[in-house]
């Protein structure tokens, strides 16, 4: 008792430390502590590498005065013996919300305007918000973070694209915030996510966040010059924060690799918040040498015990539930940094457990100290004063009875500021543990945990379990628990002494009010050890088991990225769709990612020789049209989305790669959707099953953008109806406004007078200049002749019109403008702008001298482009090599890459298929898919994969089971339904970019 009262004293010393020395008192006489606290005979982790045995911690107004073994302490020091404890500094939280209220979402409809003037014109950008206008301390949420070591945390307003500044709080519930405050403005925060406050409809997407991004660097460079004779208030917060710690909240690997290239492009290196699955991409990420700011929000293992329900589970979310506890370990041992914080936890409670089952996992203890101190300190440019408990840092410590990293340790108290805040009374001898008794011959065991804290007690006899309760306090233990009776409702209380060893004495009442001694025996610790032992050799036998990470780490992914070969293929008809036609009996050499030989009796030294009698070798497949590999489509929020990119949101690991390798295909254009008259630009892509996101777009790729007519961009069918355009006319008034606007900025960017740089611009003035091409999405003939002429008299050619289901009745103006024909082979009718279409189209153009191509729009459609071509012989009487041209040779003229791709030639990239059978039956499968001399599609290898992944699958359920078993917490399994990108998706949520 003498001990806590010390510590009131020394409290109530201190509060005189947090008033203003120049505020007036009229409470009492201003006092001036000068008393110093030391803590003596303690374990003190001075630093995550530095740990001194038997010290001393000497503080005097909340700071750090001296620490070591041989401290000289003046004769006005309270001493603290710290035998047989631990000490270490405080942690820190660089990423949380703590004080602030979350904004709710306001309004309903869209708003294409901002709502604030004097600002930037987007309502999303909002650098000048500061987190302490909207700033409470929130004394219960410091307690709760008290209890995991928390010392210090640093917040801000999670709203917006670009949020503000955040601030770097101490969590002493015994101050106010003139000493609360340790920085008010520390770092700025970035994310792609709307704010919630505002309707202004764009960006809808992230590759719209992405751009408005870079736009906002830009104008703020073209701002601080002073070429702006108006006011904006968010680019002078943008210029006057961008010397403060730059946080950009990703969420998951793909975004942080997003984030990393937003930052890339100004010189800016952000420090992001990740998502816990960095291990999957690890190379890359340490690429970007950015610090992380790590969530450590692990999946719970799925009940799995239905095994139907087991059954849905994609393997790639079971490895999920293994493989991320491993990610600190590997993110350390890959050298990357990181910081820890409780963001994105359900409960901050879990923070702890899932900390240790981070070090279970293999992260070391001195990374995840490191990770908690030094390095968020060093982060926020305070190592001086924080994450260390040298000379001179803030009297931020923790003390414990041990290592506390370990799951038995206790934390008794949270010094912040040189201030207490008591986790457990240090003083209460713990009593933990399990211990037998007997009463009237009866056996019962009895288990107390959190003696120190809250005191829970449970006991059992003959296995069953009986209600009790426990209070604890001053070495005296009272316990009421309910009778093995279930015909009465009665109970025993027992009063007992704590005071000896391993034993609990005193008195049990019965029911009928007779009493009985009471002895209760602690079990022996070597027992506990054992079973303890036993425990921790079983978990961590569980816990090394980590399921292999593939390329990409989902189902048919690679162990090991597949390597290019040398291949000999033998006896093939060979289809090369240049002016040999089709070859019979014909061999084809494949070497250092070219066609190297085509002929008859070839031989190679060290090729790999496959005997391909009886089947057929193709040209790869080419999708003109697509949406599949890619997070996002529709930047819908204005009707000219020029400035956003489809390279920005490239999915790497979506299945429909694999599942288009497996029909052939090779190539794909992922177009932007049609929400509005002028989309994004294109990523034009080769199926490299497994490569990183930007290692799947062509080298010197042409560049394409997308364009769209009729019932979309009108929005026919929208609910709201308020953008601009609402009729065919509109959409080509559109057209016109834009290029009329585009001519005028290239003139002066080509005058050398001084421009503001204008994303959108710069993608029409290629147009207008050549260097971009036009895929336009449209159906009417009479908006595909108004597209043509808005063209001419600009200018320039529309390169493709796809879907172009009414092009048999313009194919003569289109091939007179120079325009090609990307179509399907035989859909229609299925919206009223459609209802002319027939499937003699494709053919009727082909006639006309258009260039066509059959294209897919659909990614199931795409796994059988074959199949569609062929129906153009059905439907118009086109040759056989003909129609085959038209998803190989065709596509890769319109998108200017048949000098390397789209038929069989010496010298092109050796992007090849090998056939089992002729390539235009429905019976024909692709045995092999190869680009550049990379087999990415085996189907001996697709049949071995199915085996492996249901042996996995097994071996992981198998592990869940143990979990539930465990009685730890499980999820539901929840199925999952597949979303397929279409012209027409719109993000449905903007808050969400997972991939």
């Amino acid at each position: 008792m003498i001990k806590v009262h010390l510590r009131l004293l020394i409290f109530m010393c201190s509060v005189s430390l947090f008033a203003q020395d120049y505020f007036p008192s009229n409470s009492g006489v201003i006092a001036n502590n000068s008393n110093y606290t030391a803590f003596t005979n303690a374990t003190i982790h001075v630093s995550p590498t530095e740990v001194i045995n038997n010290g001393t911690l000497l503080i005097k107004k909340g700071k750090v005065v001296k620490v070591g073994t041989a401290v000289n302490l003046p004769k006005n020091t309270t001493k603290i013996d710290l035998s047989g404890k631990t000490i270490y500094p405080s942690f820190i939280d660089i990423y949380t919300t703590f004080g602030v209220t979350t904004p709710k979402r306001g309004g309903n409809g869209p708003q294409y305007g901002p709502s604030r003037s004097g600002y930037y014109w987007n309502d999303h950008v909002m650098p000048e918000q500061d987190v302490l206008a909207s700033f409470t301390y929130d004394a219960k949420s410091a307690t709760e973070l008290h209890k995991l070591g928390f010392g210090v945390v640093n917040t801000h307003m999670p709203d917006g694209i670009v949020r503000g500044t955040g601030a770097l709080i101490a969590l002493n519930n015994n101050a106010d915030n003139a000493m609360r405050v340790v920085d008010g403005q520390t770092t700025q925060h970035l994310s792609f996510r709307k704010s919630v406050r505002s309707r202004q409809s764009y960006p809808s997407s992230i590759m719209g966040s992405m751009a408005l991004l870079r736009q906002m660097y830009s104008d703020a460079k073209w701002y601080e010059a002073g070429h702006v004779n108006t006011k904006d208030l968010s680019l002078e917060a943008l210029n006057k924060n961008k010397n403060l710690l730059q946080i950009f909240d990703a969420g998951s690997r793909a975004n942080v690799m997003r984030a990393d290239k937003v930052g890339d492009a100004f010189n800016i290196q952000y420090t992001i918040v990740a998502g816990g699955d960095e291990y999957e991409r690890i190379e890359d990420i340490k690429a970007t040498n950015a610090t992380l700011i790590l969530p450590i929000n692990f999946k719970l293992a799925y009940n799995v015990e239905d095994p139907f329900l087991a059954n849905t589970l994609s393997l790639s979310d079971m490895r999920s539930w293994n493989q991320q506890p491993h990610n600190p370990r590997l993110l350390a041992e890959n050298g990357i940094p990181f910081a820890l914080t409780t963001h994105d936890l359900k409960s901050n409670k879990s923070f702890t457990s899932n900390l240790l089952k981070a070090i279970k996992h293999g992260l070391s203890k001195q990374k995840a100290l490191e990770a908690l101190t030094t390095i968020p300190a060093a982060l926020l440019g305070k190592s001086e004063v924080l994450g260390t408990l040298q000379t001179g840092s803030y009297a931020n410590f923790l003390i414990t009875d041990g290592d506390i990293f370990e799951k038995k340790t206790k934390l008794f108290e949270n010094w912040v500021q040189g201030t207490p805040h008591i986790i457990s009374n240090m003083q209460t001898k713990n009593i933990d543990g399990d211990y037998t008794f007997k009463l009237k011959g009866n056996d019962y065991n009895l288990k107390i945990s959190s003696s120190t804290a809250k005191p829970k007690a449970k006991i059992e006899q003959k296995d069953k379990s009986l209600g009790a309760k426990l209070s604890y306090n001053d070495q005296w233990m009272n316990l009421t628990f309910k009778t093995a009776d279930t015909t009465n409702t009665e109970f025993i209380r027992i009063v007992a002494n704590t005071s000896a060893i391993n034993t609990l004495n005193g008195k049990a009442l019965l029911p009928n009010g007779s009493e009985l001694p009471f002895v209760a025996h602690k079990k022996t610790a070597e027992k506990e050890e054992r079973k303890e032992d036993r425990k921790n050799n079983k978990s961590a036998d569980d816990s090394s088991f980590m399921a292999p990470i593939t390329y990409p780490n989902i189902a048919y992914g690679f162990t090991e990225q597949p390597k290019q070969e040398t291949l000999l293929f033998k006896n093939a008809t060979v289809w090369t769709n240049e002016s040999e036609g089709i070859l019979e009996q014909t061999d084809i050499l494949i070497k250092d990612g070219k066609i190297s030989k085509i002929g008859k009796d070839l031989s190679a030294r060290n090729a790999k020789v496959i005997d391909a009698t009886g089947k057929h070798i193709t040209a790869g497949i080419i999708d003109e049209h697509s949406h599949i590999a890619a997070a996002s489509i529709n930047e819908g929020g204005q009707n000219s989305s020029a400035e956003v990119t489809i390279e920005d949101v490239i999915n790497d690991d979506d299945i429909n790669i694999y599942r288009n390798l497996a029909g052939g295909v090779t190539s794909i254009q992922i177009l932007h959707g049609s929400a509005n008259p002028i989309g994004g630009r294109s990523a034009i892509i080769k199926l490299k099953w497994g490569e990183a996101a930007d290692d799947l777009i062509y080298d010197n790729s042409p560049k394409f953008i997308k364009f769209a007519l009729g019932e979309n961009v009108k929005q026919s069918r929208s609910r709201t109806n308020s953008r601009f355009p609402q009729s065919r006319m509109g959409v080509e008034q559109v057209f016109v406004d834009y290029f009329t606007r585009a001519k005028a900025y290239d003139e002066l960017k080509k005058s050398g007078k001084p421009y503001r740089y204008d994303a959108e611009m710069e993608t029409l003035a290629e147009i207008l200049n050549g260097e971009r091409f036009i895929s336009c999405h449209s159906y009417v003939q009479s908006e595909i002749n108004m597209l043509m002429k808005v063209a001419e008299q600009f200018d320039f050619k529309v390169n493709t019109f796809t879907h172009i289901l009414e092009g048999y009745k313009v194919a003569d103006k289109m091939n007179a403008h120079g325009a090609g024909g990307s179509t399907f082979s035989d859909w229609w009718a299925y919206k009223y702008e459609v209802n002319d279409a027939i499937p003699y189209n494709a053919a009727i153009m082909h006639n006309a001298g258009v260039t066509v191509a059959i294209n897919s729009d659909d990614a199931e459609m795409s796994r059988r482009l074959n199949q569609e071509a062929a129906k153009s012989i059905k439907y118009g009487g086109v040759s056989e090599e003909e129609a085959w041209k038209f998803v190989t040779l065709n596509p890769a003229k319109l998108l200017h890459l048949d000098d390397r791709v789209g038929s069989l030639k010496v010298g092109k990239d050796a992007d090849v298929v090998l056939w089992s059978e002729h390539p235009l039956s429905i019976y024909a499968k692709a045995e092999k898919t190869i680009i550049e001399g990379v087999t990415y599609f085996d189907l001996e290898r697709d049949k071995q994969m199915r085996e492996s992944i249901k042996k996995e699958k097994s071996e992981l359920t198998n592990l869940m089971l143990q979990e539930k078993n465990k009685g730890l917490k499980t999820q539901p399994v929840k199925k999952k339904e597949e979303k397929l990108m279409h012209c027409d998706t719109m993000d449905a949520d903007q808050h969400e970019h997972q991939h």
